[in-house]
C-alpha cells in the first residue's frame, strides 16, 4: 500500500500501439510506480543489450560499496518519459477512498467496520453496521492491499531504472533502508507521538508495515535478480555441454563489450520462469501463514455465552509478544499494532511478480488490460470458493446475526448478502486478499482502457496518485484538525467508549451528511496543495529526499 513517487513531470502517457515496459525513473512509497523519459539511444541499447532484457532481468552491477552516486542532493535528474497512467489513477482512487475511512474515524461518524464488534481474526460478531458505513468500509478495504501491491510493482521499475544509471546493489540496499527508515520515522511522528502521549512507543497504523515490506520487497528483488542470472549461467553450462552447438549471439556486458560467455534464450527463459514460480509460491505462503499462525485457526467455538462478543481467545501465540508483533494484531502495554508487517507482505511480493512480467517485454495495451481483467475475475472466483469450501476465511462459525441463528446448520456465508462479503482484515485472511486484489486488478484494467484524454480529466485522481505520501500525511492532519471543530458543532456522546482514552466517545454518529461534507471539503483543500507539491518535487533530482513524499 500501505507508499512512492517518481518524476511527476513525466510527459504524456504512451500513445504508441505498444505498452512500453521500460520505465527509467521510478520511486515508490504507498505504491507509487512511475515512468520517466527514455531517450531513443537508451531504447535502442535496451533492445540490443542481451537476452536478459527480453525477460525482465536487470543486470545489476556488482556491489562496489558507496560511491559519488550516493549523494542524494547532487544526483542529476534524467529526462522525463511517457507515463502510463493506470497505476497513478488507481493509487489516486485508493487515496480518496482511504480519506473516507480516516474522516469518519476522526469525527466518530460511525463504527469502524462492517460489523459493530470487529474485523479481527476469530471474533464473534452479532450486529451489522448500517448500510452506508458498511458500503464505505467495503470500498476502503481495497486500500491497504492495493498500496502494498503498487509498492512491490514500483520496486521493479525503480530497480531497472537505477541499474541503467549505474547503481550498484549496495546503493540500492542503502536506498531501500533509508526510505524504510523515513516511513518508520513518519509513522512515529504522525501517530505515536500525538496519539501515544508518552504511554505508547509504537503505534503502527499502516506506515510501519509499509516501511518493513518496502525494505523486504526491495531486498527480495535484488536476491531474485542475482539468483536468476546465476541460475541461467548454470543452465547455460549444462546446455553448452550437450551436442546442440547452435550458433548464438554474444551478450554484451554493462559497458557494451561482448561477453565471452553467451547465454542461450532457453537458459534465460527457464531461469526467468523458475523465479516467477518462486515469487508466486512466496505470495501464497505469506498470506497462508496468517491462517497457520492464527491462535485459533480462524474458528470461533460454539460454547460461548449468548451475551459474549469479541475475541474468543487471546490473539497471541506461544512464541512471545515480539514474534506476535510481526504476524498478529497486538496490543501490549506500550505497543499497538493492527497492521502486523509480515502479515501484509503477500501483496508486495505479488507486485514484484506482476512488475517482472510487465517489464519482461513490450505488450500491447489491450493485452495488459485484458490480462488484468482476467486475473481480477479469477481472483473473484477464488474468493467465491473460500465461501463455499470454507477455507482461508479466519471467521469460521463467527457470524451470530439473527439470520445465522435462524438457520444454524446453513453455510454462514450464504445466509445473507452481507454475510457473503464478510472478510477479516486484522490480520488479512486469504479471502480478504482474493476479494480486494480482484477489485484492484479490475480497476487497473478499467483505468488502463480509458483514452488518455479521458483519464487525465478524472478530477484529482492523478494529482493525488502522484503525490501519495504527501497526501497521506496532509490528509490525516487536516481531517483530525477539522474533526475538532466538527465535534464542537455537531458532536454528542455515543453509546460506546473511545478505544484510546477509555472515556465515553464523542462523535457525529447519526448525521452522515456532516461526514460526507467534511470529506469533500477536505479533498477540495488537499487538491491544490498536492498539485503544488507535485510541481515542486518535479524540480528535484531523482534521488532527492523530497521524492520520498
Amino acid at each position: 500500500m500501505p507508499s512512492d513517487d517518481a518524476a511527476l513531470e513525466a510527459g504524456d502517457v504512451l500513445q504508441e500501439t505498444q505498452f512500453t515496459a521500460i520505465p527509467d525513473d521510478t520511486e515508490n512509497t504507498l505504491g507509487d510506480a512511475s515512468d520517466s523519459k527514455v531517450t531513443s539511444n537508451v531504447r535502442d541499447h535496451i533492445k540490443q543489450n542481451s537476452v536478459y532484457s527480453s525477460y525482465g532481468t536487470t543486470n545489476v552491477p556488482p556491489s562496489r560499496g558507496p560511491s559519488n552516486n550516493d549523494n542524494i542532493k547532487d544526483a542529476p535528474k534524467p529526462a522525463a518519459s511517457p507515463r502510463v497512467l493506470s497505476p497513478d489513477l488507481l493509487r489516486g482512487l485508493l487515496m480518496v477512498l482511504q480519506a473516507i475511512d480516516h474522516c469518519s474515524v476522526s469525527q466518530g461518524a460511525w463504527r469502524h467496520g462492517v460489523a459493530l464488534e470487529s474485523e479481527q481474526d476469530g471474533t464473534i460478531v452479532k450486529k451489522w453496521n448500517g448500510p452506508v458505513p458498511w458500503t464505505a468500509r467495503m470500498l476502503t478495504h481495497l486500500c491497504a492491499p492495493g498500496f502494498m501491491f503498487l509498492l512491490g510493482m514500483g520496486i521493479v521499475y525503480f530497480g531497472r531504472s537505477r541499474s541503467k544509471l549505474g547503481w550498484s546493489s549496495w546503493q540500492m540496499v542503502k536506498h531501500f533502508a533509508i526510505r524504510a527508515f523515513v516511513l518508520a520515522a513518519v509513522n512515529e511522528l504522525l501517530f505515536t507521538l500525538p496519539f501515544g502521549r508518552g504511554r505508547i512507543i509504537i503505534l503502527n497504523i499502516i506506515l510501519l508495515a509499509l516501511a518493513v515490506n518496502y525494505l523486504l520487497a526491495g531486498l527480495t528483488w535484488l536476491v531474485v535478480n542475482a539468483s536468476e542470472q546465476a541460475l541461467s549461467t548454470l543452465l547455460e553450462s549444462i546446455y553448452s555441454s550437450s551436442d546442440d552447438k547452435a550458433e548464438r549471439p554474444l551478450l554484451q556486458d554493462e559497458t557494451g563489450n561482448s561477453s565471452s560467455k553467451p547465454k542461450s534464450t532457453r537458459a534465460v527463459r527457464l531461469s526467468w520462469h523458475i523465479h516467477n514460480c518462486i515469487l508466486l509460491a512466496l505470495t501464497i505462503i505469506t498470506i497462508a501463514w496468517n491462517q497457520w499462525l492464527s491462535p485459533h485457526q480462524g474458528h470461533c467455538p460454539h460454547n460461548t455465552s449468548p451475551d459474549y462478543s469479541g475475541p474468543t481467545q487471546p490473539n497471541s501465540t506461544t512464541l512471545g509478544p515480539w514474534f506476535d508483533f510481526w504476524f498478529l494484531t497486538v496490543q501490549f502495554k506500550r505497543v499497538i499494532s493492527p497492521f502486523p508487517p509480515l502479515a501484509w507482505l503477500s501483496p508486495a511480493i505479488l507486485g514484484l511478480l506482476y512488475g517482472r512480467i510487465i517489464v519482461s517485454r513490450t505488450w500491447k495495451p489491450y493485452t495488459i488490460n485484458a490480462s488484468n481483467a482476467l486475473f481480477g475475475v479469477l481472483l473473484m472466483l477464488l474468493f467465491v470458493l473460500t465461501r463455499l469450501l470454507h477455507f482461508g476465511n479466519l471467521s469460521e462459525d463467527c457470524l451470530r446475526m439473527p439470520e445465522h441463528l435462524a438457520s444454524p446448520t446453513q453455510n454462514q456465508y450464504l445466509a445473507s448478502f452481507r454475510s457473503f462479503f464478510y472478510i477479516i482484515k486484522y490480520p488479512p485472511s486469504f479471502a480478504y486478499m482474493a476479494f480486494t486484489m480482484s477489485l484492484n486488478f479490475l480497476l487497473l484494467a478499467f483505468f488502463g482502457a480509458l483514452p488518455e484524454k479521458v483519464a487525465r480529466r478524472i478530477p484529482t485522481l492523478l494529482t493525488f496518485g502522484q503525490s501519495a505520501l504527501f497526501f497521506y500525511i496532509l490528509h490525516l492532519l487536516l481531517y483530525f484538525c477539522m474533526a475538532i471543530l466538527v465535534k464542537q458543532w455537531f458532536g454528542h456522546e455515543l453509546d460506546h467508549r473511545d478505544s484510546m482514552t477509555g472515556k465515553p466517545a464523542i462523535g457525529t454518529e447519526g448525521e452522515p451528511a456532516v461526514m460526507w461534507i467534511t470529506w469533500l471539503v477536505g479533498l477540495a483543500i488537499l487538491w491544490p496543495l498536492c498539485r503544488w507539491y507535485g510541481r515542486f518535487k518535479s524540480t528535484k533530482g531523482v534521488n532527492s529526499v523530497w521524492r520520498f513524499f
